[in-house]
């Protein structure tokens, strides 16, 4: 970084729009909410359609240039973006903690991947394919980019994912406008301040705003795509939208994830990953472990010890407990939801081998939560019915079922009988048997001995009613691409 570093300090006291490489205030304000402590945040912009319109017109008129330029030339400013976010790195964790509810390892972990993804996406390139080429003519495949993108940003993982758009719409020469969730819109604003010290004016823009900001921008006529990351529901109103303008649009949405583990593994080897790959966020992340579904002969002694294991290695706190591992649920509506969750517990006769509704009568569930904030306990529901809310619904909260399987055939079907499709995984030591499982599961993602594992150059997306299209790696540039049939006769 050396002296370069100080070029790129900022501020963060203050929250503003970025557009056109302006900080740009708005008339009305409006404030997110703490989530470890149900303090209000700073206020941030609250977005008009005049506000959408400029940063538009801005994009617009930054494309030609921007698009004109080597696939080089725009990796060099997404290294420098990296670059400029490392050296505010305290700052940002320090604001993505208070605003997601995330404590410090889970704060720093999303900003050391966010780091990874600018930099190796950055090395990616997607070249013309040649496919003929003799004397008489060529055939050639282009990919061209598509104009103005806009990226709508959930509040889960509102800078990796945000940044898992940004970097692969500017790097194939389209611009960006990034839309952060309402729930946390703080630490991307930071990054749009960051990026306007590094990109021409218009190519990346942040706007905030109310619930009205994402239809004002899916509407738009002059956004050629659209890039949504949130729950399935959301999604297809986004569909709908872009389908008036016949915008491009790629839909990441909600997971169910099953996790299957067969009799022959080593449970005291797999317990510490299968727990922490289930209750990473407080459940709060669309390919966390949903359902974990394992082998009947080892089941009792499985389900033992990830009990012992979650109640003696993950503590809850918040934003600035630097021991805690789970954090709060990040806002009220999700925390009503997670909490009506935990009520059918009772009502519907599920066994809690942990945790449970906060209550006096439940010592296991109470006593070691935060007095303040949005925190339920880490729960898990022991083999209660297919048809279970549970079971069916994905709770994006710190609650799981573990459920007994006996025959192969039918926990494949188990698994894929549900509407989502986003990630599944298979755990044993005999990699065929695994493998063999694995590829007979409907999802975006499968992976043998791990879950939740994902890399700048491989794609990202699920099948069924988790998503459209992919994000990340080749197929996501391609997602930020026209494709163009070129054909070259060479002699009239």
């Amino acid at each position: 970084m050396g002296a370069a570093a100080q070029d790129y300090r900022i501020d963060f006291e203050s929250f503003h729009n970025v557009i056109d490489n302006g900080l740009t205030p708005t008339k009305k304000m409006r404030h997110a909410i703490n989530p470890s402590t149900e303090e209000p945040l700073p206020p941030v912009p609250v977005s008009t359609q005049e506000d959408v319109d400029d940063a538009v017109r801005a994009a617009h008129e930054a494309y030609t240039a921007w698009r004109e330029l080597s696939y080089e030339d725009r990796a060099g400013y997404l290294l420098r973006f990296a670059d400029a976010i490392e050296a505010n790195l305290d700052g940002l964790t320090d604001v993505l903690g208070k605003e997601a509810g995330k404590p410090v390892q889970a704060a720093g972990m999303e900003f050391f991947l966010t780091l990874g993804h600018l930099r190796e996406t950055a090395k990616l390139r997607l070249p013309d394919e040649v496919v003929e080429d003799n004397d008489e003519r060529s055939a050639v495949i282009r990919y061209t980019p598509l104009g103005v993108g806009v990226g709508i940003v959930p509040w889960n993982f509102p800078v990796l994912l945000g940044i898992g758009k940004l970097d692969a719409a500017v790097l194939t020469g389209n611009t960006f406008i990034w839309k952060p969730s309402p729930f946390s819109p703080y630490t991307s604003l930071k990054l749009g301040e960051l990026a306007a010290k590094v990109f021409p004016p218009g190519v990346v823009q942040v706007l905030s705003g109310d619930e009205d900001l994402g239809p004002r921008l899916t509407a738009h006529p002059g956004v050629a795509k659209v890039s949504f990351t949130g729950s399935t529901a959301t999604g297809r109103k986004v569909m709908q939208s872009c389908a008036t303008t016949l915008k491009r649009f790629t839909l990441e949405m909600g997971g169910n994830d099953a996790a299957i583990v067969c009799e022959d593994v080593e449970i005291a080897k797999v317990i510490p990953k299968v727990a922490m790959l289930s209750f990473l966020h407080s459940g709060q992340i669309c390919m966390d472990i949903k359902r974990l579904y394992v082998h009947e002969k080892i089941y009792d002694e499985f389900l033992a010890q990830l009990v012992s294991f979650v109640s003696n290695n993950f503590k809850t706190g918040g934003a600035g407990d630097k021991e805690a591992m789970l954090g709060p649920v990040q806002n009220s509506m999700q925390f009503a939801k997670v909490q009506d969750l935990y009520s059918e517990i009772g009502k519907q006769g599920w066994i809690t081998a942990l945790g449970g509704p906060v209550s006096p009568k439940n010592p296991q569930s109470n006593g070691t939560l935060p007095k303040k904030g949005f925190f339920m306990p880490p729960t898990i529901i022991d083999n209660p019915p297919d048809d279970s809310r549970i079971v069916v619904e994905e709770p994006f909260g710190p609650i799981i079922p573990v459920l007994k399987w006996s025959d192969e055939k039918d926990v494949i079907r188990r698994a894929n009988d549900s509407k989502m499709g986003l990630g599944a995984s298979v755990w044993s030591p005999d990699i065929e048997r695994a493998q063999s499982i694995a590829k007979k599961l409907e999802a975006g993602s499968i992976w043998v001995n791990t879950h939740f594992e994902l890399a700048p150059y491989m794609p990202f997306g699920g099948h069924k009613w988790s998503g459209i299209g992919m994000e990340w790696g080749i197929p996501g540039m391609k997602g930020w691409c026209n494709t163009q049939a070129m054909w070259t006769r060479k002699a009239l």
